[in-house]
């Protein structure tokens, strides 16, 4: 058995913070029912371009392998029960709606104990369930803006600027999957559900980590670094070759001399000004100065050889089709791929969790509502002809119902 095949999720989730959490599980083998909304269209992420195509886009595929797709109204009289006998069989219901929609939507677990007394309830939302901004959508982007992550990002005289990546909505997708199988660890040890309220923001202010505790315990000012370099290390920065950058990291006193050696100035490590980690600190300006100009003398590819040869930790800069194309890509196996009947052929980037010696499968993304029956048949004990009430009645959209 796969490690979490075992766990069984219903997912009320779009885009990306949601879907990327249930993947993570999904990918460990749990069963992930997702509840799309027939009147509109489903998760909305099937419609995001480019490479999209019926109800379906690579941008939700990157999402969603591995998980199931019921088609339910949940604004139907009868779609709530539906949805409750779905939760009667499952360890978690898992939501990234806005912090107030839970309440709202009768999604706590004070609402559903009664249909399930082990349920773990599991809320992701911009900013939690309360506080003054729990009806407040928060997008990874808005969130960069709100926790700090902007004005720590890009060049000492660039506008605040976002990380090239959702990294909120990652980070978040990873916090509530670990919370998700604490939560259920905990109500199969104890026979009882809970909640867990997760939000965007507080996620996106741990990952402030030392920068945070540094503002926090004695008002420490960060400043955005030329050349991505780290706020107090040097150097721990891009570098500019002769045909491309690099970047080099000396994050212990026995890199920056190794570095040293390589450069041919070994004056360097011993010279006050640069021997330790805070004297580099206090003079950055200085000793960038003296290293710019020999990086700018040899290319890339003698930088590498040179650096990797002395084990000073470094890396050329690569665009996004260069790292996809790497050896060590090709090496981990960190591609897969799969036919999709709409899309064609679709490559991603697997899952980096390896356990044990054989890889975790892949099934490609679900199509809108491709499992209804299947999954109400298993899971709720549903006949022919009560599917054939449900539809007819309009439970699972006005085109099931024709």
């Amino acid at each position: 058995m796969l490690p979490l095949e075992d766990v069984t999720v219903i997912a009320l989730e779009q885009y990306g913070a949601g879907p990327w959490a249930t993947m993570q599980l999904a990918d460990l083998g749990a069963r992930v029912v997702k509840i799309e909304d027939p009147e509109h269209g489903g998760d909305v992420s099937r419609y995001v371009p480019p490479y999209q195509q019926g109800e379906s886009s690579l941008f939700f595929e990157t999402f969603n392998r591995n998980k199931e797709s019921v088609r339910l109204d949940l604004r139907h009289p009868q779609g709530r029960a539906v949805f409750e006998d779905m939760l009667r069989g499952a360890d978690a219901l898992f939501s990234n709606l806005r912090g107030d929609q839970p309440d709202k939507l009768r999604l706590r677990y004070a609402d559903l104990a009664s249909v399930n007394e082990r349920l773990v309830c599991c809320s992701l939302s911009g900013f939690g369930t309360t506080g003054p901004r729990r009806a407040q959508g928060g997008y990874d982007y808005t969130i960069q803006g709100i926790a700090g992550w902007q004005s720590l990002t890009g060049g000492p005289d660039d506008p605040p600027t976002k990380s090239g990546l959702s990294l909120v909505d990652f980070c978040g997708g990873h916090v509530a999957a670990l919370a998700l199988v604490a939560g259920i660890w905990q109500a199969r040890r104890d026979g009882v559900g809970l909640d867990a309220d997760l939000s965007l923001f507080e996620v996106a202010l741990s990952e402030l980590t030392y920068i945070g505790t540094w503002v926090a315990s004695r008002d420490y000012v960060p400043v955005r670094r030329a050349d991505s370099a780290h706020q107090t290390v040097v150097p721990f920065q891009n570098f500019a070759s002769a045909d491309g950058w690099i970047v080099v990291a000396c994050p212990k006193e026995t890199l920056w001399r190794r570095l040293c050696r390589v450069l041919g100035e070994e004056w360097l490590a011993e010279d006050p000004r640069y021997a330790t980690f805070a004297a580099r600190a206090e003079n950055r300006t200085e000793l960038i100065a003296v290293l710019a100009p020999l990086f700018r003398a040899e290319s890339t590819a003698v930088w590498l050889e040179r650096l990797t040869n002395a084990e000073v930790p470094c890396g050329e800069i690569q665009d996004v089709a260069g790292a996809l194309g790497d050896p060590q890509t090709a090496a981990r196996d960190a591609l897969v791929e799969f036919d999709h009947p709409e899309l064609g052929r679709v490559r991603q980037v697997a899952s980096p969790m390896r356990l044990g010696a054989t890889p975790l499968p892949v099934r490609r993304g679900p199509l809108l509502g491709e499992h209804t029956e299947a999954v109400l048949r298993d899971m709720c004990g549903y006949s022919a002809e009560r599917l054939r009430d449900l539809a007819q009645a309009g439970v699972f959209g006005a085109e099931a119902a024709e």
